[in-house]
């Protein structure tokens, strides 16, 4: 497959804009966020700069039987068994070969392209890190080289790439061509320096109630709210106007 690089030019996320993290279900921001995040079959939100879901390295729960017969020989397996994140309900992709990670480049590539078709600015590849879910049958080298493929589709279709998460190989990271970084719970874990060393104030943090709550919320608010976006949000990152629904914004 051939691919053609678009004349756009490719521009990060607005430093420490407000941020909503949609990826859950699309709805109406609050007036003045600058970046929207949402899943790659929702449209772009409207006047904001767009970022668009894509799970790159784990099959999304609703899509499992999509991968299982078209594409089971890039699930990952091992000793018989798929390997799983048990938190999601989704099996990992398999980035232990040259060959699947370019059979999963042409994938996710296509994906892509379809969030640089629809007008998203940005894309986020999720589950960087699934190496350490996956029972020693991938590296962090293999999830590497498949990022990097990655970055490189991203930036020829005009597209912003973030590194989600993996906050210890940040520096690589930014190596391969990441362009921001979005960091969910850094304050809990601490490790936002881990990525602003690296990204500046690239960064877009996500906190949640169930670990660290408002009490860390309001810490990385004091911390870093007047450089970076910062979101507070449910678990389920659930639209607005559904029951269990958080989004809070530093003050």
């Amino acid at each position: 497959m051939r691919w053609i690089a678009f004349l756009a030019l490719v521009v990060a996320p607005p430093v420490h804009g407000s941020f909503s993290y949609q990826i859950g279900g699309a709805f109406a921001p609050a007036p003045g966020t600058a970046i929207v995040d949402r899943d790659r079959h929702d449209p772009p939100a409207a006047g904001a700069y767009n970022v668009c879901y894509i799970n790159a390295f784990q099959s999304q729960a609703d899509e499992h039987r999509w991968w299982l017969r078209r594409h089971r020989s890039l699930l990952l397996f091992h000793a018989g068994h798929a390997v799983v994140d048990g938190q999601w309900n989704e099996q990992l992709l398999d980035t232990s070969t040259r060959t699947k990670r370019k059979a999963l480049a042409r994938i996710l590539g296509n994906w892509m392209a379809g969030c640089a078709r629809a007008g998203f600015n940005a894309v986020e590849p999720d589950n960087l890190d699934s190496w350490t879910r996956s029972e020693g049958t991938l590296t962090v080298h293999d999830n590497l080289a498949f990022a990097a493929a990655l970055v490189k589709r991203a930036h020829a279709l005009g597209l912003a790439i973030a590194q989600k998460n993996a906050a210890e190989i940040s520096a690589t990271g930014r190596r391969i061509g990441f362009d921001f970084a979005i960091a969910e719970e850094c304050q809990a874990y601490s490790e936002c320096g881990s990525y602003t060393r690296v990204y500046g104030n690239h960064v877009i943090e996500i906190e949640y109630p169930d670990n660290g709550g408002l009490k860390g919320f309001n810490a990385a608010c004091q911390a870093r709210g007047s450089l970076i976006s910062i979101d507070y949000r449910d678990r389920d990152v659930l639209p607005a106007g559904k029951p269990g629904h958080i989004e809070r914004h530093c003050a």
